[in-house]
């Protein structure tokens, strides 16, 4: 059994890279910094250097290790697309992906642009998704990067939404998830920009995963959208989850 997770939208964690560096308005109150250096405090040994970036070989095989089918949120911890993680590198976590297939592979990244430009170098499977984060307009050059690349099953995280994002592309996208940010220093995400997404979604036919409101209390906040959850996963899920 892999790292449970407390992400509504995937089981385990598998933290090949630990570690980042802030590039976006969405980085300002990182969840995994806080983590990371309370690990750090923990005397955890995979953060003796708290939120510096580190790569860990020794993680490499873990899924291989884990026998029951899961979704696995890679780097939950980190960027695998970060400039300091080397190619040979990812290389090799892509290796292990494609080797452990019985489980489903989820990664985001902010830095789509060096996603795109290491595209060809990866060897995508089907059960390898490959996302971007999107927390305000400014950001939404990461989606057409992605819709580049030769990923097979590509995704959006709107996470934290930080504004309004009304007039979305979601040619060749395959799945969004939306969610207000959480814990100290929570700010604020409007009903009506979740509205706005989840009707653009529905008019595409995309499926619609609604994670949170956020805040400060998260669990208080909750995440019913009209009334209800939204958990629509995309058609490859439904798929697979039938072999």
């Amino acid at each position: 059994m892999g790292n449970r997770s407390a992400i509504e939208w995937t089981e385990s964690t598998w933290n090949p890279v630990t570690g980042c560096s802030k590039i976006s308005l969405g980085c300002k109150n990182c969840y995994a910094e806080r983590m990371a250096k309370r690990l750090q405090a923990m005397g955890q040994p995979n953060y003796v250097n708290g939120f510096n970036l580190a790569i860990h070989e020794g993680t490499l095989e873990l899924p291989l290790q884990w026998k029951s089918r899961q979704d696995i949120f890679v780097n939950s911890m980190s960027d695998l697309f970060h400039k300091k993680v080397p190619l040979n590198f990812i290389k090799k976590v892509f290796d292990t992906m494609n080797h452990a297939n019985r489980h489903r592979y989820q990664i985001l990244t902010k830095r789509s642009k060096r996603l795109l430009e290491i595209d060809r170098y990866l060897p995508w499977a089907k059960h390898i998704w490959m996302g971007v984060s999107v927390e305000t307009e400014n950001y939404v050059g990461r989606i057409d990067d992605l819709r580049k690349t030769t990923a097979h099953l590509k995704f959006l995280s709107l996470e934290p939404l930080l504004g309004p994002l009304p007039k979305l592309d979601l040619f060749g996208i395959d799945w969004v998830i939306v969610g207000g940010e959480s814990g100290p220093g929570a700010r604020l995400m409007r009903e009506e920009w979740v509205m706005s997404i989840r009707d653009q979604c529905r008019k595409a036919g995309l499926p619609f995963f609604f994670k949170q409101w956020g805040g400060v209390n998260k669990k208080r906040s909750g995440r019913l959208l009209e009334g209800r959850t939204w958990n629509e996963m995309p058609v490859a899920f439904r798929n697979m989850t039938t072999i």
